[in-house]
């Protein structure tokens, strides 16, 4: 089940597998074709007020990342991205220029059960 993060201003590359988009803003100078998404998962994305709040202050990371797995519990796609993942590779895309502080971090990290 390799889950691997990328910024979706990389160029998509066969190794990506299931490429999916996990934020909930579509990323500016991007097309939907340039993406080569199979899925985006906005709902998986954290609460606006979350992400504001963190405003991609590295100082924050640590709450961020508490706050944003209390998010996750009960959401559904979670789930729906595991099994994405058992099939093959999984490739979460994001667009802050943080490749460390970021939700697909966080994300990735919650689906390989850490």
């Amino acid at each position: 089940m390799p889950i691997q993060t990328k910024r979706i201003y990389e160029e998509p590359e066969p190794e990506d597998g299931t490429r999916v988009l996990v934020d909930r803003l579509w990323p500016r100078g991007v097309s939907k074709e340039d993406a080569a998404l199979d899925r985006w998962a906005k709902d998986v994305a954290p609460s606006d007020e979350l992400r504001n709040w963190f405003d991609h202050d590295p100082d924050r990371w640590d709450e961020f990342e508490k706050r944003y797995r209390d998010e996750l519990t009960d959401r559904d796609v979670v789930d729906e991205l595991r099994e994405l993942a058992d099939d093959g590779t999984l490739t979460l895309l994001y667009a802050a220029t943080d490749r460390d502080h970021n939700n697909a971090v966080v994300l990735r990290d919650v689906l390989d059960g850490k």
